[in-house]
């Protein structure tokens, strides 16, 4: 792992066209980026942790420049056990700054200052884009289109099959 790569880590329940878009526009900053996704039980996500694997795979198989990896226990632990020392995490609100801040900053203490995390605000146009509104979009049956690929769309439509066209 060349220690210029960055980590982007999170549940992705699913994986978004912002979350996408944050990948692509990490690439450009730190070259690979490891989606690194965690197995956190304690969010009860939607899709289990293979489902959401696979289809972040399937939503980068043609990009040589993003690799995806599971993840569980924390995130300073898994960025150095595959010899990286960055994060990245996307800001859509002020709130998101609060939390991420919080956790940049324990992170930091938790590695001995040997993991930074680069915050990329999100695009204007993907900046209400969030798992949990998808989720809910899902299950009430909307138009998803605009906001996930056609890959989490599909793995979307097996969740709620009475709800979706």
């Amino acid at each position: 792992m060349n220690k210029n790569n960055v980590v982007y880590p999170g549940t992705f329940d699913p994986i978004t066209k912002g979350h996408i878009d944050l990948v692509n526009r990490a690439i450009d900053l730190f070259g690979d980026v490891v989606i690194s996704i965690a197995d956190n039980k304690e969010k009860s996500p939607l899709l289990n942790l293979n489902e959401r694997v696979a289809i972040a795979e399937l939503v980068f198989k043609n990009n040589h420049h993003v690799s995806v990896m599971p993840f569980s226990g924390m995130v300073v632990d898994f960025v150095k056990s595959i010899g990286c020392s960055r994060i990245v995490r996307g800001l859509r609100t002020y709130s998101d700054f609060e939390y991420e801040f919080q956790m940049a900053i324990t992170n930091r203490k938790l590695s001995n200052e040997t993991i930074e995390t680069a915050f990329i605000m999100s695009s204007q146009d993907m900046a209400h884009i969030s798992s949990r509104l998808i989720r809910e979009i899902a299950k009430h049956g909307g138009d998803l289109s605009p906001f996930v690929t056609p890959e989490v769309e599909q793995a979307l439509r097996k969740k709620y099959p009475d709800t979706l066209g």
